[in-house]
């Protein structure tokens, strides 16, 4: 044993040997092709008979030390094995013997890669029609395709029937196809959108697409006009079937064009829970039209765009919150649509009108009201009335109330006037965005430091935008833009 010990010293440096700590008191030497671990030396004793030959007692206890001492930091970090991946390798060998979590198994194949769990195909059929309720008509269909779970849901689903992509030049390739989809759909219905001139193209067909059954509790039912078709309406139009009255209970928006609403259908017509109605190009009787919005008692948006048959229309409602006016004069031998009366509209808060063609507007009471546009003076000879304060065009004819209610007000001016628009502060002094549209040219030198000097003390102006369209960095626009500034 000691001369297999002597001959291993000789051979191996005891510094070039990879140490390992074992134990505080113990070093295992490691040989570097095998890994075997060897015992240290022990010290040789008195009674080994080592006396004479071995070497004397200070080089004894050098050779001691030199195999107790650890290397130095930077020879250990040269020659000694990392045990870290050892360890690494040690875990990851124990995790390979461990069975990975079985992926769920997709329901249909729906919803990510192959082997991916599908968890919109989990979802209550109730939740997956409202889904397929909220596309586009082609795209709920195409969901059939998808998978055997999905097969049956667009059928069972609301249905929302939009014509827009139909082909419109084959009138009878688009009723077919309108057909076909009710026919197989076992309803309820959400929405039906058509083109208006099948009122009078189809009248019967119309009327028979209303009495499906894939229709029953509709939501929403819109009469659209396509830029294609005719402007101008026949002598006499057709009215829209009598069979929507059936929906008197469930309709939530209703839009009607190109039609004539006749007095004795407008007073037959009862929907308790229209939210919005619109009223686009049709011939209507101001009692009509009267009638029409006193059966809706919960409306809350009103929009009336080219329509005519009237001259006054008055509005008195306890739920309108939003009204836009657009008029166009383009029917001479019908009354034509040039004024609008808030009498009484406690709850409206939005009123967006456009006068192009002349519409006198007169506010009696709107307490709530907090958007206003789009006054012009583009018509200097039209009244425009907030209380008791006028206007001509925007000339302020009189000026004894005020409405601190208004926030939002977009006019549009023939140039940019600085003495009008400072009325319109004074009229409406708790503006805090104002928009303007001017013409082309200005002529207005809009001198303003002499002039509202003193008013610039009195008056408290609360705006925070200002918003110019049409504006050029010539003198009198610019002297306009630095009184906000």
């Amino acid at each position: 044993m000691r001369k297999r010990w002597a001959g291993i010293r000789s051979r191996v440096p005891v510094s070039a040997l990879p140490v390992t700590r074992t134990h505080p008191n113990e070093t295992a030497i490691t040989s570097e092709s095998g890994g075997a671990k060897l015992p240290p030396p022990k010290p040789p004793s008195a009674g080994d008979g080592m006396g004479a030959a071995g070497p004397s007692a200070k080089k004894k206890r050098s050779d001691e030390l030199e195999a107790h001492e650890s290397p130095p930091p930077a020879m250990a970090a040269r020659e000694a094995p990392n045990p870290q991946p050892t360890a690494k390798k040690k875990r990851s060998s124990h995790s390979s013997q461990e069975p990975a979590p079985p992926r769920a198994a997709g329901r249909g194949g729906v919803g990510g890669r192959a082997g991916e769990a599908d968890r919109i195909s989990g979802l209550p059929d109730a939740i997956l029609g409202e889904i397929i309720s909220l596309l586009p008509t082609k795209d709920g269909a195409r969901t059939q395709v998808l998978a055997s779970r999905w097969r049956h849901l667009w059928r069972a689903a609301p249905l929302n029937l939009d014509s827009i992509g139909f082909p419109a030049e084959d009138c009878d390739a688009y009723a077919r196809a309108v057909s076909r989809i009710l026919s197989t759909h076992r309803g309820p219905g959400r929405r039906f959108r058509v083109a208006a001139h099948l009122i009078h193209s189809r009248p019967d067909t119309v009327d028979a697409w209303l009495r499906s059954p894939a229709l029953d509790n509709l939501q929403e039912i819109d009469f659209y006009h396509r830029s294609m078709d005719p402007y101008l309406l026949r002598p006499s139009p057709s009215p829209p079937p009598g069979s929507i009255s059936r929906f008197s209970g469930s309709l939530r928006v209703a839009t009607f064009s190109k039609c004539h609403i006749p007095d004795g259908l407008a007073e037959t017509l009862r929907f308790p829970e229209l939210k919005q109605l619109g009223i686009e190009k049709v011939r209507i009787s101001e009692g009509a039209f009267h009638s029409l919005i006193s059966s809706c008692p919960a409306v809350e948006c009103l929009f009336v765009n080219k329509s005519f048959g009237f001259s006054c229309l008055r509005i008195n409602s306890n739920s309108l919150r939003s009204i836009g006016v657009r008029a166009q004069h383009c029917y001479p031998d019908e009354p034509q649509f040039d004024e609008l009366i808030i009498e009484d509209a406690p709850c409206l808060e939005k009123l967006l009108y456009a006068d192009r063609f002349g519409i006198c507007l007169s506010v009696v009471a709107a307490p709530k009201l907090t958007t206003l546009g789009c006054p012009s003076d583009t018509h200097r000879d039209l009244r425009i009335l907030f209380g008791a304060t006028e206007f001509q065009g925007l000339n302020t004819v009189s000026l004894t109330t005020v409405m601190r209610s208004v926030k939002i007000l977009a006019v549009h001016l023939w140039i940019f006037d600085l003495d009008k628009v400072i009325d319109l502060m004074k009229c409406f002094p708790c503006l805090e965005k104002l928009y303007m549209k001017g013409g082309c040219n200005s002529t207005k030198a809009n001198f303003w430091r002499r002039k509202h000097r003193l008013l610039l003390k009195s008056l408290d102006i609360h705006l925070k935008t200002v918003v110019l369209e049409c504006y050029r960095g010539i003198n009198g626009l610019v002297r306009f833009a630095s009184f906000f500034f």
